[in-house]
């Protein structure tokens, strides 16, 4: 098992004859993920790398028909549309993998994604990735990855890979790694995704990744120790060098009025026994002692 996606997964790519989506889509065909279709408005009749391309996702699905998931490489002022199309044509996930979309838009369409029960990861997310089933919905590089038993959802992007990197250097590989994404609205949070990992038997232990800003890591925190959660974790919090009321990178990454600090975050995961690594490299050390116990 993994979460959220299986190796039969078929997954649509949109924008996929940009730079940045005909990169990825060459990436994620390499590591094995089933890519059905691409869609860019005007180059219908194309094709990809042997992937065919169509004007609409409508028409995408009316040829290849199942459509599991799509990943967005659709530039910001267009992200929306993109994420409303595949939402109306009953897309059940869809990864945002644009950054700089309005905080205003990804409110609405991750509003409209739950009402209409489509699963957004993202925006500004390196998307999802599970080894043991060849399936990459993003632009993780595919060799910081190896099938294991440890679950990671992070807020950071390339944190991620050093940390998995070093996880592996220990022996440990990930069931599944998701990024939530660094913008103020995202469409998974921590809760939903610890949720999953609960459930999940593959799963047997979580890396948490946060970062300053918001009161997500807090929430989290909140969550473990109301319900107990069954399964250990280990959290990494970034940014502890930033300054209060600068932007720190990502969107999210802002400390205002005494909230979102590294300080109250790890004080919030110490608080309902979760370990905290000091710095990346030091969460393989954790898990292998949360592990044994």
């Amino acid at each position: 098992m993994a979460i959220l996606v299986d190796e039969d997964f078929k997954v649509l790519v949109q924008g996929i004859t940009g730079r940045q989506g005909r990169l990825h889509t060459e990436l994620m065909l390499k590591y094995g993920t089933n890519i059905v279709a691409g869609v860019t408005p005007g180059k219908g009749g194309q094709e990809v790398l042997g992937v065919p391309v169509f004007d609409s996702v409508e028409e995408a699905k009316e040829e290849v028909g199942r459509v599991d998931a799509s990943i967005i490489f659709v530039p910001a002022p267009f992200a929306f549309d993109a994420v409303i199309e595949s939402v109306n044509n009953s897309i059940p996930l869809v990864v945002v993998i644009t950054e700089h979309i309005p905080v205003h838009d990804t409110a609405r369409f991750v509003r409209y994604a739950k009402l209409n029960g489509t699963v957004i990861i993202g925006p500004n997310t390196p998307g999802i990735i599970a080894p043991s089933k060849k399936v990459k919905i993003g632009i993780m590089p595919a060799d910081a990855f190896t099938p294991g038993n440890v679950g990671i959802v992070s807020r950071s992007g390339t944190l991620t890979y050093e940390i998995s990197i070093s996880l592996m250097e220990e022996g440990f590989g990930s069931s599944t790694t998701l990024g939530l994404g660094g913008d103020p609205i995202t469409g998974l949070n921590f809760i939903e995704v610890l949720e999953m990992f609960k459930e999940d038997p593959e799963t047997e232990a979580v890396v948490l990744v946060g970062e300053i800003g918001g009161n997500a890591e807090e929430k989290a925190a909140q969550y473990v120790m109301e319900t107990e959660y069954p399964k250990p974790i280990v959290a990494y919090v970034a940014g502890r060098t930033a300054p209060p009321g600068k932007r720190m990178g990502h969107a999210g990454a802002i400390i205002t009025g005494g909230m979102g600090t590294v300080e109250s975050k790890e004080k919030a995961f110490k608080e309902a026994g979760i370990p905290v690594a000091k710095t990346p490299f030091e969460v393989a050390k954790l898990v292998k002692e949360s592990l044994r116990k």
